[in-house]
């Protein structure tokens, strides 16, 4: 696995992660035919909240980025992006497993929820991590994870 780094988002890391956010997608949502080159970009601009976000960062340069939104009942893992050259190498792994132990740690009882377009490759990594299918539509599928560790035992 190559040495990694997380590092917090600003409003600057946007057009790299929107750009990110196209090739990554692409494949998924052409197979669902939903692909749209510039409504792809614009809608993580639309949504991006560099206050929950972090860039991922392999040698020193951008490789991705992932945030952790808190809501009232559940933090939201969302723009889960990893450039496709370093996909499968386990820094998705690491860097999942690094924000599921800073979710268990806060100690605040939350489950940890996110959607992933159907078929996409990148549901295998969640359910490895303890996520499972809640509901599911025609393009997204809805997972969750419970709370794990002392804030999970206590209860």
């Amino acid at each position: 696995m190559a040495d990694w780094e997380i590092r917090p988002a600003s409003a600057s890391d946007v057009e790299a992660v929107a750009e990110l956010r196209a090739v990554v997608l692409r494949a998924d949502l052409e197979r669902l035919g939903r692909y749209d080159e510039g409504r792809v970009r614009q809608r993580l601009r639309d949504g991006f909240e560099p206050d929950h976000t972090w860039v991922i960062e392999v040698g020193g340069a951008f490789a991705g980025c992932v945030a952790l939104r808190p809501a009232e009942d559940a933090h939201w893992l969302e723009h889960f992006y990893l450039a496709p050259r370093l996909q499968g190498g386990g820094i998705g792994s690491g860097v999942l497993r690094e924000l599921l132990e800073r979710c268990d740690r806060d100690g605040d009882g939350l489950v940890v929820r996110l959607n992933v377009l159907r078929g996409s490759p990148a549901r295998r990594l969640y359910e490895r991590h303890g996520f499972t299918v809640e509901t599911e539509d025609r393009v997204d599928v809805f997972m969750v994870r419970g709370p794990r560790g002392r804030a999970a035992e206590g209860r």
